[in-house]
């Protein structure tokens, strides 16, 4: 007899399905174009250094614990970050968290139980698959197409649904959407809020990586689609962004914009999860802000991303044409690449290990009827030199996969 006693959703869980590529990371000249992660070569070391020493003149204060929603300096910068957006809002609007991920799990604790639909756009972040999983969520997917969430599959879905079965939340990343690379236009932004309003769930919008446009047309955020429709009203919208992407994840800063009443609770549940996030991080996030740098920072993200984007998407039609298919993206990390059904998935990744390049097969991204002729391309991480050996080595590996 065990002493331990596991929760069901920790009877027999999974980790996750990128985080168990990292060995093969460590292969010497393996180039991986499976993790999400920005490039270090873009952190503003010198602006982040100079940050961190401004917050160590605040003496102990940036050592202490803190408020749980947040340092009031934050805050404001979190709120500015909002306004120029698109989104009405001011500090007493923001919950600062430990990562866009922790709001999302905060948001479950006191949203959802046991039993309750939750709807998700597919193929989706296998972390939010986790996360509902374990919080005993009944997962419904809704499609995913060039211009994002499939807004009038997700009304029929709701129509067709019985009252009782209806989900509670949507979670969403509209913006450069991590696996699709998609974005979601203005009129289905619009239309998702009708429909959040018309059957009474709550939309989760996730938005870590919209500041990484490679253009200036940039749709407003579907909080800022519901601010316009409710006038003052209940938001049926959750808005979830985060420093990661843009700033540095070593930071794990993100935020929360809400409805006051889930604002409040969200922040008794966090009392119990980390008391608050660092104030030391977030003294050094809120003094970088301050400083003037991020828009400089996120600019020279944006231009070197979209070259390596370029350097993949453009390496990928040359060499492997008809055998694949895939939306280019205009900003983001990401490229969903599916391909031909004649290409054995299995053989295909084992021959990508075998050249020294790695993706994450598209199965880590659905909750259940996964297409198995996908996968998930990072551009952000490798320069362009590697991308151009990297593609070189897929197409090896899918003439090896035939």
């Amino acid at each position: 007899m065990s002493f331990f006693q596991f929760t069901p959703a920790f009877a027999n869980p999974q980790g996750s399905p990128i985080r168990e590529l990292f060995p093969y990371l460590s292969r010497p000249g393996m180039i991986s174009l499976a993790g999400g992660y920005p490039s270090p070569s873009l952190f503003d070391q010198e602006g982040l250094a100079a940050a961190a020493a401004q917050a160590m003149t605040t003496g102990a204060t940036a050592l202490q614990y803190g408020a749980t929603e947040g340092s009031p300096a934050l805050r404001e910068q979190l709120a500015a970050q909002c306004q120029e957006r698109g989104i009405r809002c001011s500090a007493a609007d923001v919950l600062v968290t430990t990562g866009s991920q922790q709001g999302f799990d905060l948001l479950l604790r006191v949203l959802i139980q046991p039993g309750d639909a939750v709807c998700v756009e597919t193929p989706a972040y296998p972390a939010t698959i986790a996360a509902l999983r374990q919080a005993g969520a009944k997962i419904l997917s809704t499609p995913v197409d060039g211009d994002g969430l499939d807004v009038e599959a997700l009304a029929a879905l709701l129509a067709a649904l019985p009252v009782a079965e209806r989900p509670k939340l949507l979670y969403t990343v509209p913006n450069f959407s991590n696996p699709c690379g998609t974005l979601l236009v203005q009129e289905r932004r619009e239309r998702l809020v009708q429909l959040a309003l018309q059957y009474g769930f709550v939309v989760v919008e996730d938005d870590p990586y919209g500041e990484l446009a490679f253009t200036d047309a940039r749709p407003a955020p579907v909080y800022a689609a519901a601010q316009q429709q409710v006038a003052g009203s209940e938001n049926p919208v959750v808005y979830l962004s985060s420093l990661s992407k843009t700033v540095a994840p070593g930071l794990r800063v993100g935020w929360m914009v809400a409805d006051p009443a889930v604002l409040r609770r969200c922040t008794v549940a966090k009392q119990t999860n980390d008391l608050c996030t660092s104030p030391l991080a977030q003294a050094v996030a809120a003094s970088y802000l301050q400083s003037g740098r991020y828009p400089q920072a996120v600019a020279k993200a944006c231009a070197e991303y979209q070259r390596r984007m370029q350097a993949l998407t453009q390496g990928l039609k040359a060499r492997l044409g008809d055998l694949v298919q895939f939306v280019q993206p205009a900003g983001g990390m990401f490229v969903w690449m599916t391909f031909d059904t004649r290409i054995d998935p299995q053989k295909l990744f084992d021959a990508a290990v075998a050249a020294n390049v790695i993706f994450v097969p598209g199965k880590a991204f659905y909750a259940d009827h996964a297409n198995l002729h996908s996968m998930r391309l990072s551009f952000a991480a490798p320069d362009v030199a590697q991308i151009e050996q990297a593609v070189d080595r897929l197409t090896e590996a899918f003439d090896k996969a035939k």
